[in-house]
């Protein structure tokens, strides 16, 4: 399962109060791949590694196109009571092209080597800038797919050798998780779908993927009213095994609705 996005799910439940209890969620291997718009993509990788950082005391690379000079709005009433102290186990960077993500992913493995702890969690906010920019030789879908399986591979490798020195040196800390961000270029769908070719080569390196389509008919037509985002877990990691183990357990739930209360703060209920 994603466990840290099923963390940040359960803690801004709407109907259990903000609960932390979160000692059930078994740690997993499985990387994420987050699938929709890409404002929304952004607000909940950024709440994943504020969760990931501040509930867990894990640390986190987060890398992005887009330079963080606050909190998104949506973020900013459910984020008020953030300590700065969580936030410097929050490392951004900020690679501008593709082969200068790969250099910085690349990286970790000396870092991992090195007497610091490495990240027990990697975010890669919107492949889709990385795959379509400069340093995308070809141009076309076939350059753009070889290069989404290029970036995929090397964050599974390096995830998984950063698992392995963290299981050396602090077992509590493992493993290093991966959640990346795609936007779509299919027409109507925000979510993507099979139709996409790289979306596709994505989905064969990240075991889960968790949608995010937009709730049109609940879009704000006026001031106060709040947005609403359907959530869909799906994917290799969600088994009907975990599924079927326990119906009521949240932590197994594949369906979820983001809501954006008219303050601007960030709710999630299970479906």
């Amino acid at each position: 399962m994603a466990d840290i996005l099923t963390l940040v799910f359960r803690i801004f439940n709407q109907h259990n109060g903000k609960t932390k209890d979160f000692k059930s969620i078994a740690p997993s291997k499985c990387s994420t791949l987050v699938v929709g718009d890409s404002s929304i993509n952004r607000s909940l990788l950024i709440l994943a590694a504020v969760t990931a950082a501040s509930e867990l005391g894990l640390k986190v690379s987060f890398f992005t196109q887009v330079q963080i000079q606050s909190l998104p709005g949506s973020l900013q009433e459910s984020l008020s009571n953030l300590s700065p102290d969580n936030l410097k186990k929050i490392k951004f960077s900020y690679p501008r092209s593709l082969e200068d993500l790969l250099q910085d992913v690349a990286s970790l493995h000396e870092s991992a080597s090195g007497s610091a702890a490495p990240p027990s969690l990697i975010i890669v906010d919107g492949l889709e800038g990385y795959l379509r920019g400069p340093g995308v030789s070809g141009g076309l879908q076939l350059a753009e797919q070889s290069s989404a399986a290029h970036i995929s591979a090397l964050l599974y490798d390096t995830a998984a050798f950063v698992t392995q020195t963290l299981e050396e040196r602090a077992a509590s800390l493992a493993p290093c998780r991966v959640i990346a961000s795609f936007q779509s270029e299919c027409e109507g769908h925000a979510g993507g779908d099979s139709s996409d070719p790289v979306l596709s080569v994505l989905d064969r390196y990240f075991q889960v993927r968790c949608t995010l389509d937009q709730d049109w008919n609940s879009a704000p037509a006026v001031a106060g009213s709040q947005d609403t985002w359907h959530v869909y877990l799906s994917g290799a990691g969600i088994t009907e095994d975990s599924i079927a183990k326990d119906e009521e357990d949240s932590s197994l739930a594949r369906e979820w609705r983001l809501i954006i209360c008219p303050n601007r703060s960030i709710e999630f209920t299970m479906v």
